[in-house]
Formats: structure tokens, sequence, C-alpha cells
């Protein structure tokens, strides 16, 4: 198996610490607004990384945050707490705004056939580990106190930067005049482990005691305290968004190592953007899609998950209605194979050597730094090969155990009785050759989300 490695800058040959065992650190969301489409494709990638590792026989231990606490506007401790920004928003507690928002980011990941982690950690419930590191920090001689807040001084840790290749002198402190900075801090890189609740924070909802006063954690705090509780102090993957790299995770680096004195991660594993109609999603450009948008449209979140394996992690990618729809019909059709390809009996192995080939192929390119798309390009060639019918439907089942499609349980769909009472009155329109009546009824069929497809003197019905 080999993976890039954004410490590195290589693809390299991933090697676990104690093998056949995995542990696997994500970025969670901060659960302030909703998931959107660029999450869902960055949560997809995680996913097939989790689901590839355990193809290839390896016991993937993986460990998740929730942040609904501490992420403030500003990646340089400037803004607000978008927790709090949120709550005044909607007009809920921040705890409300919480909740609503990590049941809306699970039933996104859910509708993407995403495996949940095996650990669901929340910032708020683990402040006693945030302060327990923050105290071993101070005695090591990295941390200093302001009115304020305590920080991370940055020019004590030795290369710092490494994961960005970005050196101190590069980091320049924001001068917008409406930028609340602190006076006290000594370098625009350093970082805060504890805000103080004083000054621009003395309203803060969410506080809890700590030997420095009533307060709450800093960002990048809680990945290094709960990834060190519920994995190790080293652990082999951890993975997140690029956007992730210059900032959060080289301070969960410096504020690990120089707490253990370890490396904190092994392979650093990050996605790329993924953009709409070539333009930065915002929600001023109406294009800020959730998974309502998505069904509102009558696109499967699984046709969605096709268009995410298409494209390699480390690769940008545009996402448009018409690249939607697109995969929407490939995975129509893609289901509708499985389910005539389906046996009575399953195989339990494969014997031919063309399918072994097939399966060796898929299990190389997967291999090699999760190249998804030519994985997707294997399954379709094998689907057009002279292989048996049987040994098609074991590899297309194998396969998915990446792809996650879930295709061993594609049944056929029953059809609303009102859309088949349409259907039949458009085929006697087109009987009686009357085709303006004929395409006013299939318009008003696909409208309901299903496509008519004439076949001589019947037709067939499909969910789109």
């Amino acid at each position: 198996m080999k993976l890039y490695n954004t410490l590195t800058r290589k693809i390299e040959e991933f090697t676990p610490i104690n093998p056949p065992n995995v542990t696997l650190y994500v970025c969670g969301p901060t659960v302030y607004d909703f998931t959107h489409i660029g999450h869902m494709r960055t949560y997809t990638n995680n996913d097939v990384l989790r689901r590839s590792l355990a193809y290839r026989g390896y016991k993937v231990n993986h460990v998740m945050n929730i942040t609904d606490v501490g992420h403030l506007s500003g990646d340089d401790d400037s803004g607000e707490d978008k927790m709090e920004k949120g709550a005044k928003k909607y007009g809920k507690t921040v705890w409300d705004v919480a909740k609503f928002y990590t049941e809306f980011f699970f039933k996104t990941t859910d509708a993407l056939n995403i495996l949940r982690p095996n650990t669901v950690c929340k910032a708020t419930e683990h402040i006693e580990e945030m302060v327990q590191l923050i105290n071993r920090l101070m005695k090591n001689g990295f941390v200093y106190e302001t009115k304020e807040a305590l920080y991370f001084d940055v020019t004590k840790f030795k290369n710092y930067g490494k994961l960005s290749g970005q050196k101190l002198k590069e980091k320049i402190q924001a001068v917008r005049a409406e930028v609340n900075v602190d006076k006290g801090k000594k370098h625009p890189a350093d970082f805060a482990l504890w805000f103080k609740r004083v000054g621009r924070f003395a309203d803060h909802t969410m506080h809890w005691p700590s030997p420095w006063g009533e307060g709450f954690p800093g960002w990048h705090i809680e990945c290094s305290a709960m990834s060190m509780k519920y994995l190790d102090e080293t652990i082999d993957i951890h993975s997140g968004g690029i956007d992730h790299v210059p900032v959060h995770h080289e301070n969960e680096i410096a504020q690990s190592e120089g707490a253990t004195g370890k490396q904190f991660v092994k392979y650093w594993f990050h996605n790329n953007f993924l953009t709409v109609d070539g333009q930065k999603m915002s929600k001023s450009l109406g294009n800020f899609y959730t998974l309502d948008d998505i069904e509102k449209n009558k696109i499967n979140p699984l046709s969605l998950r096709l268009l995410f394996l298409q494209s390699h992690y480390r690769q940008p990618l545009n996402f448009t209605w018409q690249s939607a729809r697109a995969s929407q019909e490939a995975f129509n059709k893609l289901r509708e194979i499985a389910l005539n390809l389906k046996p009575q009996k399953k195989l339990v192995s494969l014997k031919s050597s063309k399918a072994l080939s097939y399966q060796k192929q898929f299990e190389d390119v997967i291999s090699n730094d999760l190249q998804t798309a030519q994985a997707v390009a294997t399954m379709w060639d094998m689907i057009k090969s002279d292989i048996t019918n049987d040994e098609k439907y074991f590899l297309l089942i194998d396969f998915d155990k990446v792809f996650g499609l879930n295709l061993d349980n594609v049944t056929e769909e029953k059809i609303d009785a009102n859309i088949i009472i349409l259907a039949e009155r458009r085929l006697e329109a087109r009987r009686k050759r009357d085709f303006d009546a004929s395409d006013r009824l299939r318009i008003k069929i696909e409208k309901a989300g299903f496509k008519i497809e004439d076949k001589g003197e019947t037709y067939s019905i499909k969910k789109i």
C-alpha cells in the first residue's frame, strides 16, 4: 500500500506502527453551519482511505472529533467563536446549534454511506484532557501567558513549518483595523491554547474552570488531546483538507511533539478542494449546496459519491449539476447491472485467470495512492468483459468494499401506481400518434423523478 505523505511530499510505502492495526485520526466538522458538498467530498475520500486499508487486510481504529467550541473565525486567533456566531445567526443557544448541525453532518455522511468512526469525540467533553496537555507544554517551556490567553511560543519549537514548508518569517500578522489581536502576543504565528473569559470573550457562553481562570480551549489543542487519548502519542495517519495544512495541522504537530518529544503523525493525508461551476463555493454566489439541495434535484447521494470516486483525492474537482446528473445515470446503470447479475447463490471465490487479473488490477490501482478513477475504469472494463456473470457479480461486490456504493443491497424499486397510470396514458397517446400529448406526459413523469424508456410496443420505468 502506497500513500502520498504531505510531510515528506512524496508517495511512500505505508508501514503502520503496529501492523495489522492502523490508527487513523480524521479532523471532524465545526458544527456551526450546514455540511456542504465540499465536506461531502472530503469525508468520502477519508472513507475510501479507511475502506482501502481494510480491503488490504488492515484493522483500522478510526477516531474523529466534533469541534463544538474554540474555533475562531480567524486563523490568527482573531474574530469570534464560530459556535457563538452560528448561535447569533440562527437565534439558538450554542448547545442547540451544536446538536442540530452534528445531527445534520451525520445525516449527510450516512446518506453517502460513509462509515461512522469507531470513536466520535466532542471538544466540549474533553476539557480536562486539554488542560492536562497544556500543563505538559508549560512544564516543557513552550507556553506563555497574557491577560487574554495562554499561547504556544512557536519560536521555541524546532522546525515549526515543516508540514507546510512555510518559514516563520513568512507568517504575517493580520493588520485589518477591525481584527482584535492580543497585544501581548509575541509572534504572529503563536497560537492560543486557552482563552480566558475576559476582554473580548467576557460574555463567551461556553466556559470551564482551569488553573488560569474561567475560559475555553483554543481550536488546535482539542485534536492533539483527543487523538492521544483514544489512539496514542504517535499515530499512523491524520487526515483533513489541504486548507488545514498551513495553520491547524502545523500547530497540532508543534503542540503534540512539544508535549511528548515524539513524532506526532507518520503519514499526513490531505484532500484537495471542490469548486462549483469553476468558482469557490459561497452562500453569496448561491452555489452553497447541501444534502437537501442534492435530494431536491433528484440526485441520489450515492451517485454523488460515484462522482467523487472519478477524480483523485489530491486533485481539485469542479462540481456541476450536469456532471451530477451524468453520474446519476451511471449509478442507475450500475444498480441495474448489479440487480441483473445477482445470482441465486453467491460465488465463494474466483477461478478464471481473467477474473483474477481484474481483481489484481483493482488492488494495484487502489494500493497506488488510491487511484479511484482508474479503479472505476477497471470496474467498467470488467463488466464489459466475457467472464461469467457470476464472476462479474463477485468482483462488483468485491470492488464495492472500497467504493461503498451499497451495490449488494440493490432491490427492484416499486413504481408508484400514479406513475404507471401516466405511463399507460402516454403509451395510448403514442399508439394514436399524438406525440404532443406523449411528450407532455413524459415530462410529467420525469418531474416526478422517473425516466421512461420505450421498447417497441411497451416501455420500462426507472427511478432517476
